[in-house]
């Protein structure tokens, strides 16, 4: 068994499930599995509440299930984590944990789950990456660049994931999506959400793709070896579906517009890239379009506040359930004032075209 993640703690109260129901299950779908059952949760996982599990023989594993309380439609699809995560494991070379089973009884913990592989590794919530050197902040970097390029050059029909999502019209459909997430969970008036609300689909540029889309790629929500300066996994699935690649990509390099007054989100804005490391968003861009046969990305302005209108919508639903008691984490409520934030930088990005 490898050293315990800082990040662990007993399973919060609103959180605790049958936990001999489990192991039962275990017992039953995974291969190898052997009593008894450890559980400890994750601190964070904003949406779908993590647990770390130990069996009885030091194996290590990972449940990931949907949160208690009335939840939002269409959020939450621990069903469809598990079959992105199955399908890139068994059949490409994007790293991810592999897949064990998947339950949608819910006579067994309640809410659907699913069990995952747990690999051992460095989660840098902080992208300004203290204590690594510069050398090794810089190919991290190259990692996180060239795994989402092999993630949008997965052919994701021969994968069996033809069906994951519907094809085109990806940004059309994701601001009214996040428009109508956002008018649900919404808890006072912003006035730059509001107009992102009416000038996005009306300024979407021409030209559209699709590949599959993570909907949440940044650093935070990959492991890096315990040693060595590369990716070996993708987390969080949790919004993937087929999408434009470019929504993936400006979603990305947010982190390069955001400074220290962004909390959890805070990024790189103000500081010396060259002496910490790390790639200019020039730089990064042309690196991922050079890995994905592209000359360019034009409208990148497009990208980047279509990419911070949506993670807006996001952190106002994690403050929304941190307001009404079913956030996965205890730090949720700390996210209200950010989606404010984030709304007034997206329209500042655009609103000379408007």
């Amino acid at each position: 068994m490898s050293d315990l993640p800082a990040n662990l703690t007993p399973v919060r109260s609103n959180h605790v499930f049958d936990e001999a129901a489990l192991a039962a299950f275990m017992k039953d779908k995974v291969e190898g599995y052997k009593g008894p059952l450890r559980v400890l949760q994750f601190e964070g996982g904003q949406s779908n509440p993590t647990f770390h599990l130990t069996d009885g023989g030091g194996r290590e594993y990972v449940m990931r299930k949907k949160p208690p309380g009335k939840l939002l439609p269409s959020a939450h699809q621990v069903d469809r984590e598990y079959r992105v995560i199955k399908a890139l494991g068994e059949n490409t070379d994007v790293p991810v944990p592999k897949a064990y089973a998947l339950c949608q009884d819910t006579g067994v913990i309640g809410v659907d789950f699913y069990i995952m592989e747990f690999k051992p590794g460095r989660i840098l919530d902080d992208p300004l990456m203290p204590g690594i050197a510069p050398a090794d902040r810089g190919k991290i970097f190259d990692s996180m660049n060239d795994v989402l390029a092999r993630i949008h050059n997965v052919d994701y029909k021969a994968i069996g994931l033809g069906d994951y999502g519907r094809e085109g019209q990806y940004i059309q459909r994701q601001i009214s999506r996040w428009t109508q997430l956002y008018d649900l969970s919404q808890t006072e008036h912003i006035e730059s959400m509001e107009n992102l609300k009416k000038w996005l689909p009306g300024n979407i540029p021409a030209g559209d793709e699709t590949r599959i889309n993570h909907g949440d790629y940044r650093l935070g929500n990959t492991i890096v070896h315990p040693t060595e300066p590369r990716i070996v996994a993708v987390l969080d699935w949790e919004l993937s579906t087929l999408g434009h690649p470019l929504a993936d990509l400006g979603y990305n390099c947010m982190t390069y517009h955001f400074g220290k007054g962004f909390g959890a989100s805070s990024g790189y804005a103000g500081q010396d890239l060259k002496a910490l490391g790390i790639p200019s968003e020039e730089e990064y861009i042309a690196r991922y379009a050079q890995r994905t046969g592209r000359d360019g990305i034009p409208h990148w302005d497009f990208y980047l506040a279509f990419s911070l209108f949506r993670l807006a919508g996001i952190v106002q639903g994690v403050y929304k359930r941190g307001l009404d008691g079913n956030a996965s984490s205890t730090t949720a409520t700390k996210y209200g004032n950010r989606a404010r934030n984030m709304a007034d930088m997206a329209w500042d990005l655009v609103k000379h075209r408007a």
